[in-house]
């Protein structure tokens, strides 16, 4: 690893903030992003769940690796405005039984979402058999158990474990520890609340014939503190302070084989449900005659919950 990267979490802030490209700008009263999309529910029945990208405050954290920031304004919204933007998604999509409010951040920071529209947004989910939501673990306390009061369904909160690796997780500037994570989940699970995973699959620093071991070691860890869900999610680059990583040998995107590698191990433990994040994944490295087949293996293997035989390609062996 170069030395050019600063070692305080201080000076990480400020470098990765001086990396970053131009920020969009986002409407405050619409989400960024909503679409309707497959999952496969606790009961294994391939369900449609509706994914709203609400338009919020910036994270306070600054995670090397997220380039989440884009969508996210500089100042916190207005009352009321969260409730709306959920309005305008759902108006313009179909039907869902589930639903993700997914928000660039931590749905429990009050300057992200405030809490005083809490009720609001429990009413506008009342039509749902869950609520996905997600948010950093030192976040995660009464104002999740407050929020899950409030619903007729079961909340789901996701978090990023990112990865176990000792060194690694460190600098990855989330200002999280595997004890901390462990609370949260324990915090979930004694308040009746379901934990979904985030994993990294090979972040940065990590060399890829060592992803597929810390990935798997990943993904124990997090059924170990209670996960019902893992999604693994190849770490991507577009943010800056990635680019500057990629110069510096540090950061390349996983192979498709080491996340395809990734996702056999974790659907062969058959202790939750485990998917391969596959939303703008960028393989350009595979190889172009099997790359449809394989990413077709992928989303199956998503939605069916099972290990499918490899594609076998005559062009890449």
């Amino acid at each position: 690893m170069g030395s050019f990267y600063p070692d305080g979490t201080t000076e990480r802030d400020r470098w990765i903030v001086a990396a970053r490209p131009v920020r969009e700008k986002p409407d405050p009263s619409r989400p960024y992003a909503f679409f309707l999309e497959q999952e496969p529910s606790k009961d294994g029945q391939v369900v449609p769940v509706a994914a709203v990208f609400l338009t919020n405050r910036e994270c306070p954290w600054r995670c090397v690796m997220c380039d989440l920031w884009k969508n996210t304004l500089e100042e916190s919204v207005p009352a009321g405005a969260i409730p709306a933007q959920i309005d305008y998604a759902l108006a313009r999509l179909e039907a869902a039984r589930q639903i993700k409010l997914y928000n660039s951040g931590s749905f429990f920071d009050p300057r992200a979402i405030p809490p005083d529209d809490f009720p609001a947004i429990a009413e506008r989910l009342r039509t749902f058999e869950r609520v996905i939501v997600e948010s950093h673990p030192a976040l995660v306390g009464e104002a999740a158990a407050r929020f899950s009061d409030l619903l007729d369904a079961p909340l789901e909160v996701a978090m990023g474990l990112e990865t176990v690796h000792p060194e690694i997780l460190p600098k990855l500037n989330k200002r999280m520890t595997l004890a901390q994570f462990e609370n949260a989940a324990r915090f979930l699970r004694d308040n009746r609340m379901d934990l979904r995973v985030f994993v990294l699959v090979k972040p940065p620093f990590l060399p890829e014939d060592e992803a597929v071991d810390w990935a798997a070691r990943s993904i124990d860890f997090a059924f170990d503190c209670g996960a019902t869900v893992v999604s693994l999610l190849p770490t991507r680059g577009g943010n800056g302070a990635m680019e500057q990583l990629a110069r510096n040998g540090d950061f390349q995107p996983p192979q498709l084989a080491t996340l395809e590698a990734s996702l056999d191990y974790g659907l062969s433990l058959r202790r939750g449900r485990v998917f391969a994040d596959l939303w703008d994944l960028r393989a350009d490295a595979a190889c172009a005659v099997c790359l449809p087949q394989r990413l077709d293996r992928l989303q199956k293997m998503n939605l069916a919950q099972a290990v499918l035989p490899a594609i076998d390609c005559a062009v890449c062996a």
